[in-house]
């Protein structure tokens, strides 16, 4: 299988309004954790190759993203009264502008969890954010507010965290999770609702209840046709993203969601969380194709996974929540390696940039990895010594690392 950047054409944001070099969405220009840039450090610390580090208001699991000289980070302060998004200026981390929400009312989340968790997305003129309760909004790069929408009330004991995503002229989210949970997709222009689906098996019917989903969603070209992948409670769903009518669905997920579909001509792979299954689908088909184009599924005492893993030749990259990385070939389902990295968990996602594959762990500890599906191939070990839970942004040599009390920019 060739690497899955060259098979799948993501097509999330507009060529000609984002640069190549660019991390202008969670995953990357992709939205599937590839960076096609070189020069980028292999070791670092908190005191070497840091370009610069800017204190921030607040603690948070988003990611930075990065278009041209801005970068963008969602950040909450005031114990999640006040829900923002901070622009900086990438040669210095200068703030350049910041907005702000208020939102007053109750919020359950987790502490492990703070408000702002879910990352911007840019085409390098506007910038899109979602605070959840306190709505979505969009701001020019500037920093003046072209418009807010309020999508309703968002309540679930762990919080929020899925990032919205741009295709075409479309805002897409997956909103949830908790009692209000849906997918919807918005003009990017003005804010207005173009579709929305409803999913029943998406919904809680209690605060509490351990179903939802925390997956952004994926969009790529599979044999010639654009493909939203969503990863829901009990079902991986493909669908037209222009209308969000149902091409294709898989049974297989558990009730909890966190990772993004990776996705490659031949295959589609989705994992649950909460030690839910793991499985691959054959792209194809119409309607149900469980029976028919589920290549493989792991439903036997699977790990917890949060962060997202990557796909480099044929094989998925993925460190669990416990903090011990998996190999595994797409093709059969068989994991090749196993190897606990460091002494903490993760919930960060695996990144591939300058053939080397990148990941940290909650206690700021990013492990650079050789791609290499025989044994885990440990390169470099860079300690920040911070709580980090965001994954990492690439852009041009740089890499941008958020951790509960700082941005870097390393280099």
């Amino acid at each position: 299988m060739a690497r899955v950047f060259l098979l799948c054409t993501v097509a999330c944001l507009a060529a000609a309004a984002v640069h190549a070099e660019d991390w202008p969405s969670w995953r990357g220009p992709r939205g599937n954790g590839y960076s096609g840039d070189t020069g980028f450090p292999l070791r670092w610390s908190a005191t070497e190759h840091v370009k610069w580090q800017v204190p921030l208001p607040g603690p948070g699991n988003s990611t930075p993203v990065v278009a041209g000289q801005h970068v963008f980070v969602s950040c909450a302060s005031q114990e999640g009264r006040l829900r923002g998004l901070l622009c900086l200026e990438r040669d210095t981390g200068r703030i350049l502008w910041q907005q702000n929400v208020e939102y007053a009312q109750s919020d359950p989340t987790h502490a492990t969890n703070p408000y702002c968790s879910s990352s911007p997305v840019t085409d390098g003129q506007c910038v899109v954010v979602w605070h959840g309760s306190a709505g979505m909004h969009a701001y020019s790069v500037d920093g003046t507010s072209l418009w807010s929408r309020d999508l309703g009330e968002f309540r679930h004991i762990w919080g929020y965290g899925s990032s919205p995503v741009l295709y075409r002229d479309l805002v897409i989210l997956n909103a949830g999770p908790g009692l209000n949970a849906f997918v919807t997709a918005l003009d990017k222009r003005t804010g207005a609702e173009v579709w929305r689906r409803d999913f029943p098996d998406m919904v809680s019917v209690k605060l509490d209840e351990f179903r939802g989903s925390w997956s952004t969603p994926m969009i790529a070209s599979c044999g010639g046709q654009e493909l939203l992948f969503l990863s829901l409670p009990l079902r991986l769903h493909a669908l037209e993203p222009l209308t969000g009518n149902d091409v294709w669905s898989c049974e297989g997920l558990g009730k909890l969601t966190y990772t993004t579909p990776l996705v490659a001509d031949d295959a589609v792979v989705a994992m649950s969380g909460y030690y839910g299954p793991a499985l691959a689908v054959q792209p194809g088909g119409q309607g149900d194709v469980t029976a028919t184009h589920r290549l493989w599924i792991h439903d036997e005492s699977p790990p917890q996974r949060v962060g997202s893993g990557v796909l480099v030749d044929g094989y998925v990259y993925i460190l669990n929540e416990p903090g011990i990385a998996w190999c595994i070939e797409v093709a059969t389902g068989d994991v090749l390696w196993k190897q606990r990295l460091g002494t903490g968990p993760s919930w960060s996602s695996m990144c591939y940039a300058d053939g080397r594959l990148y990941v940290n762990n909650m206690e700021g500890t990013t492990f650079v990895l050789e791609p290499d599906h025989t044994e885990c191939i440990v390169l470099a070990k860079n300690e920040l010594g911070e709580t980090m839970r965001a994954s990492l942004a690439f852009s041009r040599g740089q890499i941008f690392a958020r951790t509960y009390e700082h941005l870097y920019c390393l280099e």
